[in-house]
């Protein structure tokens, strides 16, 4: 491209290799990721092949509906800083800090819950997922089929999500909790055994 860098051909022929692998492991088409970025089907192809080269104005909404920093597209060296900065989340009242920023796989969370958040136990949800969970403080009330638990500081619990479910925090006072999300079949690697089994 250039006899100037000749160090930047090899970044940017690299980057198409990445966006595939980054597509294919969310398991989404190239039209399902066309739908997300409003960039045609046939300019995705293009640039997972090499044949375009990328622009920022293709890679922002990528690095969008990829959910990764636009450094991790394009492999931008390590500035030896390890902490993850993501920002906050708010959903339905609480505060969700993701602590991991890969697609797919397991998705880590730090949430903290508003008093009595959930309000009441509604309708109970399934969906398809594993769900890790682990109490920092105050408390958080797990309903889980005909199980209804209150957990604690230092507890944890790990369920299937396709199993109704409902969370909430009963106290006045905010809950902080650590949560894994695994998609379907993945499960987290601690085992909690139901009571009086």
């Amino acid at each position: 491209m250039t006899d100037l860098d000749p160090g930047l051909d090899a970044v940017l022929d690299a980057v198409g290799p990445r966006l595939r692998e980054l597509r294919r492991r969310r398991g989404a088409t190239l039209q399902q990721l066309a739908d997300d970025t409003g960039i045609s089907v046939s300019t995705l192809s293009r640039l997972e092949s090499g044949q375009r080269r990328p622009t920022l104005e293709l890679l922002l909404p990528l690095a969008r509906a990829h959910q990764v920093p636009l450094d991790e597209l394009v492999d931008a060296p390590e500035t030896g800083d390890p902490r993850v900065r993501l920002r906050p989340l708010t959903r339905h009242g609480a505060t969700f800090l993701p602590l991991t920023r890969r697609p797919g796989g397991l998705q880590a969370y730090k949430m903290v819950l508003p008093p009595r958040w959930g309000g009441e136990p509604g309708e109970l949800r399934s969906h398809e997922g594993w769900e890790w969970v682990y109490v920092l403080s105050g408390r958080l009330r797990l309903l889980l089929g005909d199980a209804d638990v209150t957990l604690t500081p230092g507890e944890v619990a790990e369920f299937d999500t396709r199993t109704p479910h409902w969370l909430g925090n009963p106290d006045d006072r905010a809950a902080e909790v650590l949560a894994l999300f695994g998609p379907q079949g993945e499960r987290i690697h601690v085992r909690a055994a139901p009571a009086g089994r």
